[in-house]
């Protein structure tokens, strides 16, 4: 039980959070004086036994180094909690204003108006699209949120987004996690797509039921919940790729061949996988401030997914039958290879020739990218 009140503690609820998601997903009832002195126990405090502003500050400079260049104070106060930095948001915020005051300007000019949405509860619907900003660098990626809380149920990279097996299999696993599907799922019009709605309906199916409400069908500007989403995704994260790849273009050093990209998959396809699932957690546990929208539910979107009643909605998601979705997961396909499985086995017999290793640093795996793609292109060139 500490090993889980630690965890929400590190990711920044606070105590009632805590005791609310304890007793409902857990089914641990606490009092809030019970959990008090767990923390002190622990010694998890929020204002006490700050981190040293010099050790924030460093957090914060080595994130501007990454994709944390297109982070808001809130954001990555976010971020530092999540790597265990204990401090408050306005220390976050002022470091960023010192070391990265034109992006700052930059953000603060960057204002959107959003469209209304109202959903009834956790998985009423689930929203599904494909984010192809980086597929012309190889990177494909596929996203699925819950359109009342706004919790993030998958975002992964890979090869393609376009292979309807894929995103099938994306789905599988998502209702393999949750123990059950949503009532519906919002989907644009693609091949890709084919797959998942055949299968929503089939879970969906029973004998006085025919599954045709389950699956709604329209144009991308319709599918506003994980629209939306993206720009955050392209704010947080996505637009840092996109400068580096376009950099590497511009330096001739990448022309959108096959094994350009190819190799760009064999690189960096686990780094941005890494990043995005810390975009999930991230965003997944921070909070939705109050909109204008009136009937937008406000709060942590895991809270509001995992505790919908706080909110006065109710939970939709719908029981599938074991044997059905394993009848589904065979006609799925799940990641395997990063890129192409001759170019993956090439590039493992260079690296181990060169005695080359995959790194976690941004450049020393360029550096990888730019050896590799010279060795091969040497190779192919006798």
């Amino acid at each position: 039980m500490d090993t889980i009140i630690e965890d929400y503690f590190r990711r920044g609820f606070t105590n009632r959070e805590i005791l609310v998601v304890l007793e409902e997903s857990h089914d641990i009832k606490l009092s809030l004086r019970t959990l008090e002195r767990k923390l002190q126990k622990n010694q998890l405090w929020r204002r006490r036994n700050k981190t040293d502003e010099a050790e924030v500050a460093s957090f914060i400079h080595q994130q501007l180094q990454t994709s944390g260049k297109q982070h808001g104070y809130r954001w990555m106060h976010q971020k530092c909690w999540m790597a265990g930095i204990i401090t408050d948001r306005e220390t976050v915020r002022q470091l960023i204003r010192l070391m990265d005051g034109n992006g700052v300007d930059m953000r603060a000019r960057n204002r959107l108006r959003r469209r209304m949405y109202v959903s009834r509860g956790p998985n009423y619907v689930w929203h599904i699209d494909g984010y192809d900003k980086l597929k012309p660098y190889g990177i494909c990626i596929s996203g699925c949120i819950d359109g009342f809380s706004r919790k993030m149920i998958w975002l992964e990279a890979y090869k393609t987004n376009n292979n309807p097996r894929i995103i099938a299999g994306y789905f599988i696993d998502a209702v393999t996690e949750h123990n059950g599907c949503p009532q519906k799922v919002r989907l644009d019009h693609g091949t890709e797509n084919t797959h998942l709605a055949i299968m929503q309906r089939f879970l969906h199916t029973s004998e006085d039921e025919n599954g045709t409400e389950c699956v709604t069908l329209g144009p991308s500007t319709g599918n506003q919940r994980i629209e939306r989403w993206w720009c955050t995704l392209r704010s947080e994260c996505a637009q840092f790729w996109m400068d580096h790849f376009d950099q590497l273009k511009a330096d001739g050093y990448f022309v959108g061949n096959f094994i350009d990209k190819s190799l760009i998959q064999f690189c960096f396809q686990n780094t941005i996988q890494e990043e995005l699932d810390d975009v999930v957690t991230a965003w997944n546990d921070h909070r939705i401030r109050r909109s204008n929208n009136p009937r937008a539910p406000n709060g942590r979107p895991s809270i509001m997914y995992a505790v919908p009643n706080l909110y006065g909605a109710q939970n939709f998601l719908q029981s599938a039958d074991q044997m059905k979705i394993e009848i589904c997961r065979e006609d799925c396909c799940f990641k395997d290879y990063p890129c192409d499985e001759d170019v993956f086995h090439l590039c493992i017999e260079l690296m181990a020739e060169h005695n080359l290793a995959m790194s976690d640093d941004l450049y020393e795996i360029t550096d990888l990218y730019l050896r590799l793609r010279q060795m091969i292109t040497d190779g192919l060139g006798e």
